[in-house]
Order: structure tokens, then C-alpha cells, then sequence
């Protein structure tokens, strides 16, 4: 890997503004609705944000979030009004990026669970992969349809102090969001309608459309009669909201494990009318809990025998397991590594600096600059094991530490990045919040990447944390046409 530039490098020492230009006035692409919220005034916008909890709270979208003493708070979607505009030549930089992103990843992916050659030819430490918790022996030797792993992928990018779009993390396992994603559009489109005259927005609505198309292609007994079901943990999930919203929009069974069982490597699900073969399952579950044969056999949510049904080709799995050792953090610093490896190019979209805590020079530098350092479990998500260096005690500094020390493979760090900043309105202000994009790819017959994603918001005024299984919000993300 190449030498890392310090968090402490010269540079802006502001995070980038996306709605104003230096001199505070608008950016060009914002002017239309700078001038519409000044006309309008600060009673309008007060009136829609109203309207707009309402239509959320009437429609039933909610998010489940764990307290302090991890008890379950469902909350009705934390939604801001003013949309995030991206204009047609940013997009096309970051599509590319993605597609060229998830291609490469597929690629490892199928080599990792076949012959090796990456870390035959000492492109990945072996023992990287090995090591990982994610990595599926149990898979090795199987090929999943159209030799697809990641068929939905949720990349995380970040804008840092330059502007520049930078991959902050890949979600390649059960990537949630999409839903909000839809019903910020819908909401928006209901009270902003006047907004919409002014620009020409893709649309992100037709995303289940896609999905299910997607699905349909990968079912082994052909595309017209692909029997799909998604496969959900149940109502205690903190996104079973969007298991609902995607299983009615794309008109396919919701179902838990226990109304689907295995015959003779054939799934089938249990209905009032019998037994019905299921060709496709869109799992929402992780790996560990599929199927109590092959993982964790005290696990109630999977399926027994799922998996010699896909190993024989019987029935294709959304995403395919074993898909988690790709976007494992501790690999993230290699992706680009993999894409020219695989694909003989330059990466895109560049990656956030990292810092391999198995890497004993990384690690004495990452320790004499805590403060100023996010460090990550590489297998968690959400926001949960994390360390936040600008907000941490020297207590929490010390016990993160302890914790890399013990296990350096469970472990990275990066320079705190100031993350791009956009007006919110917040308590009857108009106010600078933190924000990131996940954007949601789709690997079927080809590579898709919907124009748009869910913008998360840190709602705390100064806070780069924006997940929202930590209290973050949500903004409706425009891309604009050509």
C-alpha cells in the first residue's frame, strides 16, 4: 500500500459547503431554489415541514433505534425538507465509479470462492482473508447464478474538505435504506411539488421495478415463472418496515424462516393452498442465521438446508452468502488494489486513507493521534464500534486501544474527514448539518446504479455521525437530468 498522508496535512480546515459557494451566495444549481424558499419565506417552509411529519407519520414510515440500556424506540422517519441536488456531471462520475466499483468486487468475490489468484499472486495477505469472520469455507467451490455475489450493493460516499467524492465504506450483505430513499421522494413530490417545476429530477421511483427484474433473471427455472420470496427476520427488525414496503411494491411473498422448508434440495414455501417451490430469495437476514445446518445451529430465522439447495443450483440467494468478506473494513484498503487487479484500471473513486492496525507502524501512529482518528470494528456497522477521536474521552482513547491490541485484525482507523456540509431546516432555522450518500447499486442482467440514493444527516448541530440506527436524518437526494 502507498505511505498515508496525515490527518494533520495541509489543506481547508472547513468541511465543504454544498449549497454555498466561498462568498455565501448559492451554487448555480441551487439558485432556482434559493430564490423559491426567499419568495416563499420562513412561514412556507414551516407549514411543509409540518406537512411533511404528518404524511410520514399517517403512512406509518418509522426506523427502530436501541437506547443507552439497548431497549427499542421506533421513531417516525427523521425526514428534512430541502432537498441535496446533484448536478448531471457529478453523477456520471460517481455511476461510473460504482459500476467500475461493484464489477471489480464481483470478480474478487467469485475468485476468493474459487482458485485464489489474488492472493496466489500476493495482491491480499492471505491471512486478511482467512482471518476474517466473514470469509464462508463453507461456500468455497459454489457458483451462484450468473456467477453474481453482490446483486444489491449500498456503497457509502462521503464529499471531504476539497469536495471531492471519496468511498467511505461498501455494503455488500443485507444493505437497507432504499425504502427511505422512496418515501422521501414521494413525500417531497407531494409537498414541493412547485420545487419539481423548476428542476428536471430522475426519478428513483421505479427502483423495485428494477429490483424485481433483477431477481426474476437469476431464477433457475427461467425468468417467466420465477416464484420470489423475501426472507425476513420478522417484526422485531429495525427495518422491517422497508422488508414490507419492498415484498408489496414488487408484488412477492414476505416470509420468515419458519414458512419455508427444504425437500430433497428443493425450497419451498409453506402456503394454505400447499407446498409452492421458491426459485428466488431476497434474504434480509445475515449468514450467520441462514441456515442452521451449515452456520449457527441455534439459529429459528433461517432455513435448514438452504444452502444445499443453492450449492445444487436449485434456488438463487439475494445477496449470496459469504458476500460479507468483501466489504469486511479490513480488505476496504485494498479495493483498489482489486479493481486494477481484475479489471486493469485506476480506481474512480478514490478511497478514504486507512491505517491496518495489524500493521505495527499504522498502529503506533494511529495511537499517538487518537484524537484526531475514527477507528472501526471491521465487521460492524450502523455507527456501532466506533471510536470517534475529536468527541472521545481519554478513557474511551485508552479502552480502544486495549481493544486493538487484543484483536489488530478487528481493527482500522482513518483520518477524521470533515464530511460535506448542507442547509437543513431545523427547528424553524436554516441550518449547516453534516452529511453523507449511500447510493444503491444493482447487479442483474448488467450493472444499474439508481440516479439518486438516501442522503443521511447528522441532526446534531457539529456531529459527523449521520447512520440512522444512531438518530441520524434523511434528505431527499436530486440528481438532475442532462
Amino acid at each position: 500500500m502507498p505511505p498515508l498522508s496525515s490527518p494533520a496535512s495541509s489543506g481547508p480546515k472547513t468541511s465543504y459547503h454544498e449549497f454555498y459557494a466561498d462568498d455565501f451566495s448559492p451554487r448555480d444549481h441551487y439558485r432556482l431554489l434559493w430564490d423559491h424558499i426567499r419568495a416563499t419565506g420562513n412561514n412556507a417552509l414551516e407549514t411543509k415541514d409540518h406537512e411533511s411529519q404528518l404524511a410520514l407519520q399517517t403512512e406509518g414510515v418509522t426506523f427502530t433505534v436501541y437506547g443507552e440500556s439497548e431497549e427499542e424506540i421506533e421513531r417516525i422517519w427523521p425526514f428534512d425538507l430541502i432537498p441535496r441536488i446533484i448536478t448531471a456531471p457529478e453523477w456520471s462520475r460517481i455511476e461510473s465509479g460504482l459500476k467500475q466499483r461493484v464489477k471489480a468486487l464481483n470478480l474478487f468475490l467469485e475468485d476468493l470462492y474459487g482458485e485464489q489468484k489474488i492472493i496466489k499472486d500476493g495482491v491480499i495477505p492471505p491471512e486478511l482473508i482467512y482471518q476474517g469472520k466473514d470469509f464462508r469455507r463453507e461456500i468455497v467451490g459454489i457458483v451462484p447464478p450468473r456467477g453474481i455475489y453482490t446483486h444489491i450493493s449500498g456503497i457509502d460516499i462521503i464529499r471531504d474538505e476539497q469536495g471531492d467524492f471519496l468511498i467511505l465504506e461498501d455494503n455488500l450483505r443485507t444493505p437497507s435504506g432504499v425504502s427511505y430513499m422512496i418515501e422521501n421522494r414521494v413525500i417531497e413530490r407531494r409537498i414541493l411539488p412547485e420545487f419539481f417545476n423548476k428542476y428536471r429530477v430522475r426519478r428513483v421511483e421505479h427502483y423495485p421495478s428494477l429490483l424485481l427484474d433483477a431477481l426474476r433473471c437469476l431464477s433457475p427455472r427461467g425468468k417467466g415463472t420465477a416464484e420470489i420470496v423475501l426472507l425476513t427476520p420478522g417484526i422485531y427488525n429495525s427495518a422491517y418496515f422497508e422488508h414490507t414496503f419492498l415484498a408489496k411494491e414488487m408484488g412477492i411473498e414476505l416470509a420468515e424462516g419458519r414458512d419455508m422448508v427444504t425437500i430433497n434440495d428443493i425450497v419451498y414455501l409453506k402456503t394454505t393452498k400447499g407446498l409452492k417451490r421458491v426459485d428466488v430469495i431476497y434474504r434480509r437476514i445475515d449468514d450467520d442465521y441462514l441456515d442452521p445446518l451449515i452456520f449457527r445451529s441455534d439459529s429459528s430465522l433461517g432455513i435448514a438446508g438452504v444452502i444445499n439447495a443453492w450449492r445444487a443450483g436449485n434456488v438463487a440467494i439475494v445477496n449470496a452468502p459469504g458476500s460479507g468478506i468483501a466489504d469486511d473494513k479490513a480488505v476496504y484498503p485494498f479495493v483498489p488494489d482489486i479493481i486494477r487487479y481484475y479489471l486493469g484500471q485506476q480506481p474512480i473513486l478514490k478511497n478514504v486513507p486507512t491505517y491496518q492496525m495489524t500493521n505495527a507502524t499504522d498502529r503506533e501512529y494511529v495511537f499517538d493521534n487518537m484524537e484526531r482518528m475514527v477507528v472501526k470494528a471491521v465487521s460492524e456497522s450502523g455507527g456501532y464500534g466506533m471510536l470517534m477521536g475529536p468527541s472521545s474521552t481519554p478513557a474511551l482513547r485508552k479502552e480502544f486501544m486495549d481493544r486493538v491490541l487484543e484483536n489488530p485484525r478487528n481493527y482500522i482507523a482513518q483520518p477524521v474527514v470533515y464530511l460535506s456540509r448542507h442547509i437543513c431546516y431545523m427547528d424553524g432555522e436554516l441550518e449547516a448539518r453534516h452529511l453523507d450518500l449511500r447510493p444503491f447499486v444493482i447487479y442483474g442482467e448488467d450493472i444499474q446504479v439508481v440516479p439518486g440514493g438516501l442522503t443521511r444527516v447528522a441532526l446534531r448541530k457539529g456531529s459527523l455521525v449521520v447512520n440512522s440506527s444512531q438518530g441520524g436524518g434523511s434528505k431527499d437526494t436530486w440528481v438532475l437530468a442532462e
